[in-house]
């Protein structure tokens, strides 16, 4: 296990160097086509014609991607530097969660019936509380409830909060279902560890 956690590490720390890395080049475009695109760097430039020939290339899926969505074409840089940086941060959390559970499954297997019993408890209550927070957040934002990327958090999450539904009112159009649910898993969660 040793062996594991120092080879992830090396992993990690040459995948958050790489995403720096990636995030200053961004960073570096960003500025250098907020240059050009608002003339501080005149448009005859040799910077600018590398700009515009190099540069450019790169930035045009998410500058068509900014522009259907309303934004300006010269926000797309910017853009393209927050989703480098926000898919940098969820990469890196990702891959720090998966070495996490690969040891928890390890320690697990180690301790034999009971820690897999204990982990799989574990795994079923992260999924459904998972699932909650991601409806949440996703009825916040214009995403349909039978879009791929969020029916799975409906299905799992609406056996769970209807009882709540029909039993807790609105607060104003407020549903705070999906709170008093969240809570309830976390109380019967301990609750289960604890006897077990």
């Amino acid at each position: 296990m040793d062996t594991f956690l120092a080879s992830t590490d090396a992993v990690i720390q040459i995948l958050r160097t790489a995403l720096l890395s990636i995030a200053v080049v961004f960073g570096a475009i960003c500025v250098l086509d907020w240059a050009v695109r608002t003339r501080k760097i005149s448009p005859f430039n040799a910077v600018a014609r590398f700009c515009r020939s190099t540069v450019d290339p790169i930035i045009s899926p998410i500058e068509r991607k900014v522009v259907r969505a309303g934004g300006t074409p010269a926000a797309a840089p910017l853009w393209a530097l927050v989703v480098v940086v926000i898919g940098g941060i969820l990469l890196l959390t990702l891959v720090d969660m998966v070495r996490l559970e690969v040891v928890r499954s390890m320690l697990a297997a180690q301790e034999g019936t009971a820690g897999i019993f204990h982990l799989l408890v574990s795994w079923t209550f992260w999924i459904l509380k998972a699932a909650i927070v991601v409806r949440v957040i996703s009825s916040w934002l214009p995403i349909s409830p039978y879009s791929p990327w969020v029916r799975w958090s409906y299905q799992l999450s609406e056996p769970i909060l209807a009882p709540f539904r029909r039993i807790i009112p609105n607060l104003g159009g407020l549903d705070i279902s999906p709170i008093v649910a969240f809570i309830l898993l976390n109380i019967l969660e301990g609750l289960l560890f604890r006897l077990m």
